[in-house]
């Protein structure tokens, strides 16, 4: 059975009422929740909370969910602008992706990794390739960080970005374009020993 089809077959279950239903799709997805909110909130003690927020939403409105897209797409959503809403009440940025985070979302530094062969200058340079990174998504609009980082952290596709986000593949494409060409180009600047 797919992934998709026990998914569709929980969330029956949860509109009519079975809490257990609801509570496997908790456990399903919690972590990734976590992962996505924790790339766009700086402050870790709100991640649970926030966490909590997402799936109580969804929770309540399970019975609006008519299967127009995958579940996890549509609680995607929810927790994107659960983050949103917090990050508007805090006044505050969204994190960047840590560009050295592996697909558990636990995050490891790439320096002490290297190699003994490893110059101080190789090291220097991954390092400031690590810096232009975090520095040109931290300066990146939202909606272009939060749509490379599903697309490229999440491995979600257009479509599902587009449901997530809730706007045309087009536009969904025109972002992550935009935010891959932003990067590009620090890295390009950084290459040529310029300043970022």
């Amino acid at each position: 059975m797919k992934s998709n089809d026990v998914d569709t077959d929980l969330v029956a279950r949860a509109q009519k009422g079975d809490k257990r239903a609801f509570d496997l799709l908790v456990l399903k997805y919690q972590r990734r929740i976590m992962r996505l909110l924790a790339r766009m909130v700086r402050d870790v003690d709100e991640l649970e909370d926030l966490a909590q927020e997402t799936f109580i939403k969804a929770y309540r409105a399970i019975n609006q969910f008519r299967g127009d897209s995958a579940f996890y797409t549509w609680l995607y959503r929810i927790a994107i602008n659960t983050a949103r809403n917090w990050q508007a009440r805090q006044y505050r940025q969204p994190r960047t992706v840590d560009p050295f985070e592996n697909e558990d979302g636990e995050t490891f530094d790439q320096v002490e990794n290297l190699t003994d062969i490893s110059t101080p200058d190789s090291v220097l340079f991954s390092k400031q390739v690590a810096k232009a990174i975090q520095d040109t998504l931290t300066k990146l609009p939202d909606e272009l960080r939060t749509a490379l980082e599903l697309r490229e952290v999440e491995g979600m596709t257009y479509e599902e970005i587009s449901q997530a986000m809730g706007c045309p593949i087009g536009t969904v494409r025109s972002r992550i374009f935009r935010a891959r060409e932003a990067v590009a180009n620090a890295l390009r600047t950084l290459r040529e020993g310029g300043e970022l």
